[in-house]
Protein backbone atom coordinates (compact mmCIF):
# COMPACT_ATOMS: atom_id res chain seq x y z
CA UNK A 1 0.00 0.00 0.00
CA UNK A 2 1.31 3.48 -0.87
CA UNK A 3 2.21 6.12 1.64
CA UNK A 4 -0.78 8.20 0.57
CA UNK A 5 -3.25 5.40 1.25
CA UNK A 6 -5.04 4.64 4.48
CA UNK A 7 -4.02 1.65 6.56
CA UNK A 8 -6.90 -0.04 8.38
CA UNK A 9 -6.13 -2.61 11.06
CA UNK A 10 -8.70 -4.92 12.60
CA UNK A 11 -8.54 -6.72 15.89
CA UNK A 12 -9.53 -10.36 16.33
CA UNK A 13 -13.23 -9.63 16.68
CA UNK A 14 -13.40 -7.02 14.00
CA UNK A 15 -15.25 -4.64 16.30
CA UNK A 16 -12.53 -2.03 16.75
CA UNK A 17 -10.92 -0.35 13.78
CA UNK A 18 -7.80 1.74 13.80
CA UNK A 19 -7.27 4.24 11.05
CA UNK A 20 -3.76 5.43 10.50
CA UNK A 21 -3.05 7.92 7.79
CA UNK A 22 0.51 8.62 6.86
CA UNK A 23 1.20 11.25 4.26
CA UNK A 24 4.44 11.63 2.38
CA UNK A 25 4.24 15.31 3.31
CA UNK A 26 4.40 14.48 7.05
CA UNK A 27 8.14 14.25 6.95
CA UNK A 28 8.46 17.88 5.95
CA UNK A 29 8.46 20.76 8.41
CA UNK A 30 5.07 22.26 9.05
CA UNK A 31 3.04 19.04 8.53
CA UNK A 32 1.85 16.73 11.25
CA UNK A 33 0.75 13.13 10.56
CA UNK A 34 -2.54 11.67 11.64
CA UNK A 35 -2.28 9.07 14.39
CA UNK A 36 -4.42 6.13 15.27
CA UNK A 37 -7.50 6.41 17.38
CA UNK A 38 -9.78 3.51 18.39
CA UNK A 39 -13.37 3.65 17.23
CA UNK A 40 -16.00 1.02 17.73
CA UNK A 41 -18.57 -0.48 15.39
CA UNK A 42 -18.79 0.58 11.78
CA UNK A 43 -18.14 4.26 12.42
CA UNK A 44 -14.58 5.22 11.66
CA UNK A 45 -12.92 8.59 12.06
CA UNK A 46 -9.47 9.95 11.47
CA UNK A 47 -8.02 11.67 14.50
CA UNK A 48 -5.34 14.31 14.42
CA UNK A 49 -2.54 14.70 16.89
CA UNK A 50 -3.59 16.11 20.25
CA UNK A 51 -3.21 19.87 20.32
CA UNK A 52 -0.34 21.38 22.24
CA UNK A 53 -0.84 22.17 25.89
CA UNK A 54 -3.39 24.99 26.16
CA UNK A 55 -1.94 28.37 26.91
CA UNK A 56 -4.55 28.75 29.64
CA UNK A 57 -2.92 25.98 31.66
CA UNK A 58 0.47 27.62 31.29
CA UNK A 59 -0.92 30.98 32.44
CA UNK A 60 -2.69 29.31 35.35
CA UNK A 61 0.45 27.52 36.47
CA UNK A 62 2.70 30.56 36.08
CA UNK A 63 0.57 33.35 37.51
CA UNK A 64 -0.94 31.41 40.42
CA UNK A 65 2.41 29.96 41.50
CA UNK A 66 4.11 31.16 44.69
CA UNK A 67 7.74 31.45 45.61
CA UNK A 68 8.98 28.42 47.56
CA UNK A 69 9.28 28.45 51.33
CA UNK A 70 9.16 31.68 53.32
CA UNK A 71 9.58 33.69 50.13
CA UNK A 72 5.96 32.92 49.25
CA UNK A 73 4.90 36.05 51.12
CA UNK A 74 6.75 38.16 48.53
CA UNK A 75 4.84 36.70 45.58
CA UNK A 76 2.04 39.20 45.96
CA UNK A 77 4.45 42.13 45.84
CA UNK A 78 5.90 40.77 42.61
CA UNK A 79 2.34 40.60 41.27
CA UNK A 80 1.88 44.26 42.24
CA UNK A 81 4.99 45.19 40.25
CA UNK A 82 3.80 43.12 37.27
CA UNK A 83 0.37 44.73 37.37
CA UNK A 84 1.91 48.20 37.51
CA UNK A 85 4.29 47.43 34.65
CA UNK A 86 1.61 45.99 32.35
CA UNK A 87 -0.68 48.94 33.07
CA UNK A 88 2.11 51.38 32.23
CA UNK A 89 2.56 49.58 28.91
CA UNK A 90 -1.13 49.71 27.92
CA UNK A 91 -1.68 53.10 29.64
CA UNK A 92 -5.04 52.02 31.00
CA UNK A 93 -6.02 50.20 34.17
CA UNK A 94 -9.49 49.58 32.73
CA UNK A 95 -8.06 47.57 29.84
CA UNK A 96 -5.85 45.57 32.18
CA UNK A 97 -8.53 44.72 34.74
CA UNK A 98 -11.23 44.09 32.13
CA UNK A 99 -8.98 41.49 30.52
CA UNK A 100 -8.36 39.84 33.87
CA UNK A 101 -12.04 39.59 34.77
CA UNK A 102 -13.00 36.84 32.27
CA UNK A 103 -9.86 34.92 33.24
CA UNK A 104 -11.15 34.91 36.80
CA UNK A 105 -14.52 33.71 35.56
CA UNK A 106 -13.04 30.67 33.82
CA UNK A 107 -10.72 30.08 36.80
CA UNK A 108 -7.49 30.59 34.94
CA UNK A 109 -6.37 33.19 37.49
CA UNK A 110 -7.29 32.93 41.14
CA UNK A 111 -9.06 35.79 42.86
CA UNK A 112 -6.32 36.02 45.47
CA UNK A 113 -3.81 36.61 42.68
CA UNK A 114 -5.90 39.18 40.86
CA UNK A 115 -6.06 41.31 44.01
CA UNK A 116 -2.36 42.34 43.98
CA UNK A 117 -2.41 42.63 40.19
CA UNK A 118 -5.27 45.12 40.48
CA UNK A 119 -3.46 47.05 43.20
CA UNK A 120 -0.44 47.31 40.95
CA UNK A 121 -2.67 48.43 38.14
CA UNK A 122 -3.86 51.31 40.31
CA UNK A 123 -0.26 52.45 40.63
CA UNK A 124 0.51 52.00 36.94
CA UNK A 125 -2.41 54.13 35.86
CA UNK A 126 -1.00 57.14 37.74
CA UNK A 127 1.87 57.38 35.26
CA UNK A 128 -0.53 58.85 32.72
CA UNK A 129 -1.23 61.80 35.00
CA UNK A 130 2.47 62.23 35.76
CA UNK A 131 3.38 62.29 32.07
CA UNK A 132 0.59 64.79 31.40
CA UNK A 133 1.87 66.98 34.24
CA UNK A 134 5.40 66.95 32.86
CA UNK A 135 4.08 68.22 29.55
CA UNK A 136 2.65 71.30 31.29
CA UNK A 137 5.23 74.06 31.15
CA UNK A 138 3.25 76.86 32.76
CA UNK A 139 1.82 75.28 35.91
CA UNK A 140 4.27 72.41 36.28
CA UNK A 141 4.35 72.58 40.07
CA UNK A 142 0.60 72.42 40.57
CA UNK A 143 0.21 69.74 37.91
CA UNK A 144 2.86 67.54 39.52
CA UNK A 145 1.29 68.01 42.94
CA UNK A 146 -2.05 66.79 41.64
CA UNK A 147 -0.42 63.84 39.86
CA UNK A 148 1.61 62.81 42.91
CA UNK A 149 -1.50 63.08 45.10
CA UNK A 150 -3.06 60.47 42.83
CA UNK A 151 0.05 58.28 43.07
CA UNK A 152 0.48 58.43 46.85
CA UNK A 153 -3.25 57.99 47.42
CA UNK A 154 -3.08 54.60 45.68
CA UNK A 155 0.17 53.68 47.45
CA UNK A 156 -1.48 54.48 50.79
CA UNK A 157 -4.38 52.20 49.90
CA UNK A 158 -1.95 49.36 49.20
CA UNK A 159 -0.15 49.92 52.50
CA UNK A 160 -3.48 49.79 54.34
CA UNK A 161 -5.15 46.84 52.66
CA UNK A 162 -2.41 44.48 51.53
CA UNK A 163 0.63 43.93 53.81
CA UNK A 164 -1.50 42.57 56.69
CA UNK A 165 -3.48 39.52 55.46
CA UNK A 166 -6.33 40.15 57.91
CA UNK A 167 -6.97 43.54 56.31
CA UNK A 168 -7.45 42.11 52.82
CA UNK A 169 -11.21 42.21 53.24
CA UNK A 170 -11.85 43.27 49.61
CA UNK A 171 -11.29 39.62 48.67
CA UNK A 172 -14.15 38.16 50.78
CA UNK A 173 -16.29 41.15 49.83
CA UNK A 174 -15.70 40.38 46.15
CA UNK A 175 -16.64 36.74 46.72
CA UNK A 176 -19.80 37.80 48.58
CA UNK A 177 -20.87 40.18 45.81
CA UNK A 178 -20.08 37.57 43.18
CA UNK A 179 -22.17 34.93 44.93
CA UNK A 180 -25.08 37.36 45.31
CA UNK A 181 -24.90 38.30 41.64
CA UNK A 182 -24.73 34.64 40.61
CA UNK A 183 -27.90 33.92 42.59
CA UNK A 184 -29.81 37.13 41.86
CA UNK A 185 -29.40 38.69 38.44
CA UNK A 186 -30.78 42.06 39.48
CA UNK A 187 -28.26 42.47 42.31
CA UNK A 188 -25.48 43.72 40.03
CA UNK A 189 -27.69 46.42 38.51
CA UNK A 190 -28.93 47.59 41.90
CA UNK A 191 -25.39 47.60 43.28
CA UNK A 192 -24.10 49.74 40.41
CA UNK A 193 -26.95 52.22 40.75
CA UNK A 194 -26.51 52.54 44.51
CA UNK A 195 -22.72 52.65 44.81
CA UNK A 196 -21.85 54.56 41.63
CA UNK A 197 -24.73 57.01 41.37
CA UNK A 198 -26.99 57.36 44.41
CA UNK A 199 -24.39 57.08 47.17
CA UNK A 200 -21.90 59.57 45.59
CA UNK A 201 -24.79 61.97 44.96
CA UNK A 202 -25.83 61.66 48.62
CA UNK A 203 -22.29 62.30 49.86
CA UNK A 204 -21.98 65.33 47.57
CA UNK A 205 -25.32 66.72 48.73
CA UNK A 206 -24.39 66.29 52.41
CA UNK A 207 -21.00 67.90 51.90
CA UNK A 208 -22.52 71.15 50.61
CA UNK A 209 -23.75 72.36 54.04
CA UNK A 210 -20.46 71.40 55.67
CA UNK A 211 -18.35 68.51 56.90
CA UNK A 212 -20.23 68.37 60.24
CA UNK A 213 -23.48 67.53 58.44
CA UNK A 214 -21.73 64.85 56.44
CA UNK A 215 -20.14 63.40 59.57
CA UNK A 216 -23.38 63.60 61.56
CA UNK A 217 -25.36 61.67 58.96
CA UNK A 218 -22.87 59.17 57.60
CA UNK A 219 -20.96 58.63 60.87
CA UNK A 220 -23.71 56.58 62.56
CA UNK A 221 -24.36 54.71 59.31
CA UNK A 222 -20.70 53.71 59.00
CA UNK A 223 -20.62 52.71 62.67
CA UNK A 224 -23.71 50.56 62.16
CA UNK A 225 -22.14 48.68 59.25
CA UNK A 226 -18.91 48.19 61.20
CA UNK A 227 -20.87 46.59 64.04
CA UNK A 228 -22.71 44.35 61.57
CA UNK A 229 -19.38 43.28 60.06
CA UNK A 230 -17.92 42.43 63.47
CA UNK A 231 -21.00 40.37 64.36
CA UNK A 232 -20.78 38.54 61.02
CA UNK A 233 -17.15 37.65 61.65
CA UNK A 234 -17.96 36.38 65.14
CA UNK A 235 -20.88 34.35 63.79
CA UNK A 236 -18.57 32.64 61.32
CA UNK A 237 -15.57 32.03 63.59
CA UNK A 238 -16.65 32.17 67.24
CA UNK A 239 -20.45 32.00 67.50
CA UNK A 240 -20.28 30.78 71.11
CA UNK A 241 -18.94 34.19 72.19
CA UNK A 242 -22.18 35.87 71.11
CA UNK A 243 -25.55 35.79 72.85
CA UNK A 244 -27.79 33.04 71.58
CA UNK A 245 -30.04 35.51 69.79
CA UNK A 246 -27.14 37.05 67.85
CA UNK A 247 -25.67 33.75 66.68
CA UNK A 248 -27.84 34.05 63.56
CA UNK A 249 -30.15 36.58 61.96
CA UNK A 250 -33.32 34.54 62.20
CA UNK A 251 -34.86 36.94 64.71
CA UNK A 252 -34.99 39.71 62.10
CA UNK A 253 -38.01 40.28 59.83
CA UNK A 254 -37.98 38.36 56.56
CA UNK A 255 -36.85 41.21 54.22
CA UNK A 256 -33.71 41.89 56.30
CA UNK A 257 -31.66 38.65 56.59
CA UNK A 258 -32.26 37.46 53.03
CA UNK A 259 -32.81 38.79 49.52
CA UNK A 260 -35.57 36.28 48.79
CA UNK A 261 -38.32 38.82 49.43
CA UNK A 262 -36.73 41.35 47.07
CA UNK A 263 -36.08 38.63 44.53
CA UNK A 264 -39.75 37.76 44.28
CA UNK A 265 -40.59 41.43 43.91
CA UNK A 266 -38.00 41.95 41.16
CA UNK A 267 -39.26 38.92 39.30
CA UNK A 268 -42.79 40.28 39.30
CA UNK A 269 -41.86 43.84 38.37
CA UNK A 270 -38.95 43.40 35.95
CA UNK A 271 -39.41 39.74 34.96
CA UNK A 272 -35.96 38.78 36.24
CA UNK A 273 -35.21 35.11 36.66
CA UNK A 274 -32.55 33.36 38.64
CA UNK A 275 -29.60 31.59 37.09
CA UNK A 276 -30.51 27.96 36.68
CA UNK A 277 -28.47 25.21 38.23
CA UNK A 278 -26.71 22.63 36.11
CA UNK A 279 -29.32 19.97 36.77
CA UNK A 280 -32.14 22.35 35.94
CA UNK A 281 -30.39 23.45 32.78
CA UNK A 282 -29.89 19.85 31.71
CA UNK A 283 -33.53 19.06 32.43
CA UNK A 284 -34.72 22.13 30.56
CA UNK A 285 -32.36 21.41 27.69
CA UNK A 286 -33.64 17.85 27.45
CA UNK A 287 -37.24 19.02 27.58
CA UNK A 288 -36.54 21.62 24.89
CA UNK A 289 -34.91 19.00 22.69
CA UNK A 290 -37.89 16.70 23.15
CA UNK A 291 -40.27 19.49 22.28
CA UNK A 292 -38.23 20.37 19.20
CA UNK A 293 -38.15 16.73 18.14
CA UNK A 294 -41.87 16.38 18.65
CA UNK A 295 -42.43 19.57 16.72
CA UNK A 296 -40.28 18.38 13.85
CA UNK A 297 -42.02 15.01 13.75
CA UNK A 298 -45.43 16.63 13.85
CA UNK A 299 -44.36 19.01 11.10
CA UNK A 300 -43.20 16.14 8.97
CA UNK A 301 -46.48 14.33 9.54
Amino acid sequence: MDDDDDDVDDDDDGNVLYIKRQSHRSNHAGYLPYHSRPVSGRHCQTAALPSPRPIALIIKKFINADFPGPLGYLTGYLAIIIGAGLTIIVQSSSIFTSNLTPLIGIRVIELDRMYPLTLGSNIGTTTTAILSALANTDGLRNALQAAFCHLFFNITGILLFYPIPYLRFPIPLAKFLGNCTAEYRWFAIVYILLMFFLFPALVFALSIPGWYVLLGVLGPVCLFFIIIGVIKCLQAKRPQSLPRKLQNWMFLPQPLPSLEHYDRTMQKVFFFKRFQTDSTEKTDTGATSDRQANGESSTRL
